[in-house]
This record gives structure tokens, C-alpha cells and sequence, in this order.
């Protein structure tokens, strides 16, 4: 792996992230860096089930991944956010 994969996963991951939880209805109490964590896993099983699927790889975007992509990123944001809710719902100070 090079620093440009890595920098490149890392850019990737933060816009799928930011997508999902945009597209995400209500208030996420997570952070920028577990969207960005959330955003490369769903990058990369997303690239992975295009691939099981048979997606062709074209020059442009690939839309289809790219919707898978952001699907998983969705759900991800989502059971993190209600992972962390539910975490922190019997606790008090």
C-alpha cells in the first residue's frame, strides 16, 4: 500500500461517510473521525460486493458501487449512532 492508496482511502471514506450520514434523518451522535472510520468500511465492502456482483469497472464513475457504497454507509452510521446512544443511556453522573 502507498501513502496515495492510503490518503486516497481516507478522502474516499470521509465523503461516503459524510454522504450516508447526510442522507441519515435526525441527529448521529457520532464524530468526524468514526464518519470517516464508518465511511472507508462501507468503501470497501461496498467496492467488494461490486466485485462478487460483477459491476463492471468503467473509466467514469461507477454509480452502481458508488450507491452501494453509500447504502452501507448509511447503515453503518446508523448502528454506530444507536450503538453509542444505547451505550450511554444508563449511565449518569
Amino acid at each position: 500500500m502507498t501513502i496515495e492508496s492510503i490518503l486516497g482511502a481516507i478522502v474516499i471514506g470521509a465523503v461516503i461517510g459524510a454522504i450516508g450520514r447526510l442522507l441519515l434523518p435526525g441527529r448521529q451522535a457520532i464524530g468526524w473521525i468514526l464518519t470517516i472510520a464508518v465511511g472507508i468500511v462501507a468503501a470497501l465492502i461496498g467496492t467488494a460486493i461490486a466485485q462478487v456482483m460483477g459491476v463492471e469497472t468503467t473509466q467514469g464513475i461507477d454509480w452502481i458501487e458508488l450507491v452501494m457504497q453509500v447504502v452501507l454507509a448509511v447503515i453503518g452510521v446508523a448502528l454506530v449512532a444507536g450503538l453509542r446512544r444505547g451505550r450511554g443511556a444508563g449511565t449518569t453522573l
